[in-house]
């Protein structure tokens, strides 16, 4: 499984206490000597910040510019594939748009087209849902009707809870050759515009950790406030 570090701050042996942004890590290399420093731009970002992938179901609107007859809007069928006049079937599901894009560009030069230009908008994402867990306020699993960041997906949970580790929220992603990833986000770098707002893929799971330091005073507060209580009541 890969392993994603974007805007963490980590601590002991594997880190300096200076926050990091995202890269890549293969394991088992070791953690710290691979990260970046803070303020480092990524000239590739790759998977973190790409498309949705197209899911089964999705409705695409596809349009060949100066050709109306082959514009048309489809729907991803059960085993991801679409048709289309002059070149058949494309596979979508488990490619972003962009990729479509440049297939059904590449297929349409070689059979009748010269440089055809291509684009596709996703009107439905029929297939594309989160799941948001750990601590937030209503966890739960949600659909996707759009473009949607990490922030917005903790949103839609009603935001984090007050025990909750922002500096560690993890999502974790099966990727199309079956393959998983984990990505770890520092979301108050996130917040602050530090680290870009990484966009949700189709079935990532989102999973916000617990701060023990948290758990610690809110325990506490919370005996505290017993005490309180009891001591008033005659």
């Amino acid at each position: 499984m890969r392993v994603y570090l974007a805007g963490a701050v980590l601590s002991c042996a594997m880190i300096s206490s200076s926050p990091v942004h995202a890269q890549a890590v293969s394991a088992p290399a070791p953690v710290a000597s691979v990260l970046p420093s803070a303020g480092t731009a990524l000239d590739d970002p790759g998977p973190l910040f790409d498309d949705y992938y197209i899911g089964p179901y999705d409705l695409l609107e596809i349009t060949v510019f100066q050709v109306d007859d082959l514009s048309r809007t489809v729907r991803v069928n059960a085993r991801g594939l679409i048709g289309l006049p002059l070149i058949g079937q494309v596979q979508a599901a488990g490619l972003s748009a962009r990729v479509v894009e440049e297939e059904i560009a590449r297929r349409l030069t070689e059979c009748c087209l010269q440089d055809p230009q291509v684009t596709i908008f996703i009107k439905e994402f029929v297939s594309q849902r989160v799941t948001v867990e750990g601590e937030v306020t209503k966890p739960g699993i949600f659909p996707l009707s759009g473009r949607t960041s990490l922030l917005q997906a903790i949103a839609l949970a009603a935001g984090v809870s007050e025990i909750a580790d922002i500096n560690q929220v993890s999502i974790f992603r099966t990727l199309a050759d079956g393959n998983k990833e984990q990505l770890v986000f520092d979301l108050e770098a996130v917040r602050s515009g530090k680290v870009d707002d990484p966009l949700i893929q189709g079935n990532d799971v989102v999973v916000v950790g617990s701060s023990t330091t948290r758990s610690m005073v809110k325990g506490v507060t919370d005996t505290l406030r017993g005490f309180i209580g009891f001591g008033t009541v005659r």
